[in-house]
């Protein structure tokens, strides 16, 4: 590979350093990069337990540590404001519109690529780098083209299906041939301190995973999306009470209490209203679904083509057709009726290993 120099994102996770340890020993100019994303004094005093996340200020500071291991330069970004705006005002206002988001996926297209491409002009790198699973190739055209990783337990693909397309010809994915047991294995090899740290679960700006609370400190307590409301049939029948319906996602089976014939799952809410709409297993299933705002890393298909849609995170992909297709909105056709289709997570689209693209589930 040519020798560039390259802006690397480091989170003070074991991926992340790893990723810039290979650019090293590749003979590469690596320069590290931590972007301090939110608050992390006020994330930090609200925990009442252990965490699992990467993020927060001990992150900085293994950073920091690799950093200084691998002789290259550290530098730490504040885009707490751009952060904010993007990725967590939206995560409020997706769920108090009855939605599910993905906020990794919201920050990968709207905050942390763009910024670090951004970062990485101003100090004079040739290419950006992070540590996700996942691959650049090139189509029969010579065009790069974003791939799944090679460990199917890792592969992180389809968070990056809202990457700026324009931003293909400059990423490198260092871990996308290798599997995460290899990674941490390279960890210890070369000492990191970061070789061991458990893996990051969380959302990084709710560290101990209690998003109910984290609503209700953004929307009040009063909040239509936190407050009861009827728990109700496709028919119309009440058969119960919810406790805010932005505690409830498509599919989810919890919380809907007991003592019926069949059990009972959440088929989506009504916001205006206030209902929780449960039904049978069967009723969570959907013959199709559409995305909206579709972005495109590849030669998009074309209406009747084939594709393969991943309708979330640890789902595998599954056949579908494209019924239609237009700037605003895309249309799938499953081949087989899939569950729980959720409003607001993604559906990204893939030929073979390649990234067609993607967009939010409506």
């Amino acid at each position: 590979m040519e020798k560039k120099t390259v802006l690397v994102a480091m989170s003070g996770g074991v991926d992340s350093s790893v990723a810039a340890a290979l650019l090293v020993e590749q003979g590469h100019t690596v320069i590290g990069v931590t972007m301090k994303t939110f608050c992390y004094q006020e994330a930090e005093a609200e925990l009442t337990g252990p965490t699992r996340s990467c993020c927060g200020l001990d992150g900085i500071m293994d950073a920091r540590q690799v950093a200084d291991r691998l002789g290259i330069a550290h530098y730490v970004f504040d885009v707490e404001r751009e952060f904010t705006r993007d990725v967590i005002d939206d995560f409020v206002r997706e769920y108090a519109a009855g939605r599910t988001p993905n906020p990794c996926v919201r920050c990968n297209g709207n905050t942390k690529f763009r910024d670090l491409l951004k970062r990485g002009r101003m100090l004079g790198c040739d290419a950006i780098a992070t540590g996700h699973y996942a691959r650049m190739g090139t189509d029969a055209r010579g065009n790069p083209v974003l791939l799944r990783g090679v460990d199917a337990n890792k592969d992180q693909s389809y968070f990056l299906w809202a990457l700026p397309p324009e931003m293909l010809p400059q990423l490198i994915f260092p871990l996308g041939g290798l599997t995460k047991p290899r990674v941490r294995e390279i960890a210890r090899e070369l000492g990191l301190v970061t070789a061991d740290k458990p893996e990051s679960m969380e959302i990084c700006f709710v560290p101990d995973g209690d998003y109910p609370r984290f609503l209700s400190k953004r929307l009040g307590r009063d909040h239509a999306a936190l407050s009861a409301g009827a728990l109700v049939t496709t028919a119309g029948e009440v058969v119960g009470e919810h406790d805010g319906y932005a505690r409830y996602t498509v599919g989810q089976r919890k919380g809907l209490g007991g003592g019926r014939a069949l059990p009972l799952f959440v088929l989506g809410n009504r916001p205006e209203t206030r209902e929780v709409i449960v039904g049978s297993y069967e009723e969570l299933h959907r013959p199709e679904v559409t995305i909206t705002e579709p972005s495109w890393l590849a030669t998009p298909p074309s209406p009747g083509d084939a594709v393969q849609v991943q309708i979330r995170h640890r789902a595998p992909a599954v056949a579908a057709r494209v019924a239609s297709l237009a700037d605003d909105a895309v249309t799938l056709a499953f081949e087989a009726p899939q569950r729980a289709v959720s409003p607001g997570q993604s559906a990204v689209m893939f030929s073979g290993d390649v990234v067609l693209g993607g967009g939010r589930i409506r």
